[in-house]
């Protein structure tokens, strides 16, 4: 899990998605982020937001999504060369207290349907975590339009099993930054 004490170019980032397309997800079921029952040992988290009730704030979020701005939003480095189409490996780089951490997922599942828009994926050998997060826009029946993130996961670098409570730390912050990159996209 290679930290840096820079922040990287995205073509800095290549070699990760081009390594990541032969490597395996380090966790299995896949689809535990679609699931209710999720295996021992791992965490679930759920957020969701409320982001409007226009079609074009559903639109919009499904675009941001499409585009990867949310992770860019949330102020990390993306390289990939696609939209999150199922087998899509992305290369992330992401802010650290001190320095930055690369991440490496493979997307494992997609939807794009008349009401909800997302994706997940699934974590490669280069993540301080195993498991999946899930990005999904979902248009309820009373026309509320909700961005929700479900993550599934347990600690797998050692610095992330010696210090849980910074990873769980970690992690709230990065999805609270994704929810503000969602609600930034669709309010302006």
């Amino acid at each position: 899990m290679p930290i840096r004490l820079t922040r990287p170019s995205v073509e800095d980032l290549r070699p990760l998605v081009d390594a990541g397309r032969s490597g395996s997800l380090t966790y299995e079921p896949v689809g535990i982020s679609h699931t209710l029952t999720v295996p021992t040992g791992y965490r679930l988290d759920r957020w969701s937001r409320v982001i409007g009730t226009s079609n074009d704030v559903f639109e919009r979020a499904c675009e941001a999504i499409r585009t990867w701005q949310i992770h860019r939003g949330a102020g990390l480095v993306v390289c990939a060369d696609e939209p999150p189409t199922v087998d899509a490996v992305v290369a992330l780089c992401a802010p650290l207290p001190i320095g930055y951490i690369d991440i490496v997922c493979r997307v494992v599942t997609a939807a794009d349907l008349p009401d909800r828009f997302g994706f997940a994926y699934g974590t490669l050998s280069v993540h301080p975590e195993q498991g999946e997060e899930s990005f999904t826009v979902i248009r309820e029946a009373d026309g509320t339009i909700v961005f929700e993130i479900v993550a599934v996961s347990r600690p797998r670098h050692f610095l992330a099993r010696a210090l849980p409570p910074v990873a769980r730390i970690l992690q709230r912050r990065a999805t609270a930054r994704y929810l503000d990159a969602m609600t930034s996209v669709v309010t302006t």
